[in-house]
């Protein structure tokens, strides 16, 4: 039998990211929480925190944190079933589930899911911030239980659900195109003209520069890791950039960003990938997921069966 309080130690040190806070969040010394770690990696035979600032798990201590959060769902859930095992769970803590997203969705249609699964769930979310393309990555490695993504096809063990697109439109300020691009948004005046890139993963830009020019071209390029400033920037006539349709619905309404191209535009498709097991609380995490993503994306233009 697995030692569930040193599973609780470890994964309490991995969500603080030190003894010390995680000592206080179970309210033991940093030598007990020490203690029960060191207990269980030499049961193990494995190391399951990296120590540092702060402290990560490894892969082995990864999968043991998913452990425990499933675990704690499923009490949540068993509780919820029988109120009377409430007064057993003294410490009254919440279950914390990590889930990956990618910012764009997390400032456009993600909030409102996580905000109806808060109202009725006694559990906390963990965010992990990624690039659409490599979110289910933290899935695989067990750093988290679900995450949006933008391959259809799960990993083992995983389940794949249809969210839908979100589209996205290249746009600058009405001063930039005139500037850049007077005779045209040739791929001469693109290799010109400053883009905005969101960090090395993103291939938004590259994406969009081939659907324009049917070709690849290299651009001048600022790094800006936040959507909300790339919109801001595009106004300003730092940049152009491709923007997630929502963000940018009111300025091009209002003539302070303009498209590059009309009509050329992208749409990159997201799929929720969760851990294969039946938990309720993951299915209703799922559920409002879902429900969110009907409202702030749109359809798939075509659907397929992944499992």
């Amino acid at each position: 039998m697995l030692d569930y309080l040193s599973l609780a130690a470890v994964a309490q040190v991995v969500r603080e990211g030190s003894f010390e806070r995680a000592a206080r969040a179970l309210h033991v010394t940093p030598s007990a929480v020490s203690q029960r770690v060191k207990l269980l990696e030499d049961r193990l035979g494995l190391a399951l925190i990296v120590r540092g600032s702060p402290c990560v798990a490894t892969e082995a201590g990864a999968w043991l944190c998913r452990h425990v959060e499933q675990v704690g769902m499923l009490e949540r859930d068993l509780q919820r079933a029988m109120p009377a095992l409430g007064t057993l769970d003294a410490g009254d803590q919440r279950v914390t589930l990590r889930v990956a997203v990618n910012a764009d969705s997390l400032d456009t249609w993600f909030v409102p899911a996580i905000a109806a699964f808060s109202a009725s769930e006694p559990a906390l979310l963990d965010l992990s911030l990624d690039d659409q393309e490599h979110t289910a990555e933290w899935l695989r490695t067990g750093a988290v239980l679900a995450a949006v993504t933008a391959s259809a096809k799960p990993g083992q063990g995983c389940r794949s659900v249809p969210l839908g697109h979100m589209r996205y439109f290249a746009t600058a300020s009405p001063a930039f195109k005139k500037k850049y691009f007077a005779d045209g948004v040739t791929a001469q005046a693109l290799a010109a003209a400053p883009s905005l890139v969101f960090n090395r993963k993103d291939k938004l830009q590259a994406q969009w520069l081939r659907a324009a020019c049917g070709k690849p071209v290299e651009t001048p390029r600022h790094w800006l890791p936040s959507p909300q400033a790339f919109v801001a920037a595009c106004v300003a006539g730092i940049g152009w950039g491709t923007n997630p349709a929502s963000l940018v619905e009111a300025q091009l309404r209002d003539g302070s960003l303009v498209e590059l191209v009309p009509g050329v535009d992208l749409r990159v498709p997201l799929y929720w990938h969760h851990v294969r097991l039946k938990i309720p609380m993951l299915d209703r995490l799922t559920k409002a997921v879902v429900a969110a993503a009907q409202t702030g994306l749109e359809p798939l233009r075509a659907t397929s069966d992944a499992r």
